[in-house]
């Protein structure tokens, strides 16, 4: 996938991870990378008071998604991801309802399962 010189996701990936999180590696919240996160209806009525990648993620979080999934979304690593999710979080910005293997997608086990069957078909 090539970038466009001079999109906001080129943009994000000239950021260096510790200038997004201010030089924090740890979350505020315990957010395993399977948590699903919602915008909360605070989240949606304040976009306009928080950073840019802040409101990507409120955006892409309009119907639920996991904290990988938004890394995959804003292109960025994992920990910077756990980091701007869990201030959403506990900003009150973003709902958490908890992990695919917690809302009915099967035990930890299964996740890992299905998981290790997709790597294999890459």
């Amino acid at each position: 996938m090539t970038r466009e010189p001079g999109s906001a996701t080129d943009s994000m990936l000239r950021i260096r991870p510790y200038a997004l999180t201010g030089g924090r590696t740890r979350p505020k919240v315990d957010m395993p990378l399977e948590t699903l996160v919602r915008t909360s209806e605070r989240g949606r009525t304040v976009r306009h008071e928080v950073s840019f990648e802040e409101r990507r993620i409120l955006d892409l979080a309009a119907e639920p998604l996991s904290v990988a999934e938004i890394a995959a979304h804003l292109g960025v690593v994992l920990g910077v991801a756990r980091v701007l999710t869990a201030d959403l979080v506990a900003s009150g910005r973003l709902d958490r309802s908890g992990t695919a293997a917690h809302d009915g997608a099967g035990s930890d086990v299964s996740l890992l399962e299905r998981v290790l069957d997709g790597l294999k078909g890459l």
